[in-house]
């Protein structure tokens, strides 16, 4: 089963490597950082500052992509979406305490 992983790793991380491959991971990397930039100035408030439908949107986009990325074997989507899933889920995080500490939401 190790094998297995490791083998198909291979291929997708190794294999697959070209220039496109390389371009793709710096246009996901620049796509992202819209991503990462909002949720530093996220937790720098300790609240999401986007409204909440596009923190499920982009959860439900995401996995839907990271689902096609891992079918396709495309690196540069497994890698972009791996982390935009994370991010979503921690904005989701800090409204649900947002929401759980002011009796006015």
């Amino acid at each position: 089963m190790i094998h297995q992983l490791l083998s198909w790793l291979h291929t997708v991380f190794v294999q697959q490597l070209d220039l496109w491959v390389i371009l793709g991971m710096i246009a996901q990397a620049l796509f992202m950082m819209r991503f990462v930039i909002q949720w530093i100035a996220s937790e720098r408030v300790g609240k999401s500052i986007v409204p909440v439908a596009f923190w499920f949107f982009s959860i439900g986009g995401s996995s839907l992509l990271l689902t096609y990325s891992i079918v396709r074997q495309d690196p540069v989507f497994i890698a972009g979406q791996s982390l935009g899933i994370v991010i979503y889920f921690r904005n989701l995080w800090l409204i649900y305490k947002e929401k759980r500490s002011d009796p006015s939401f």
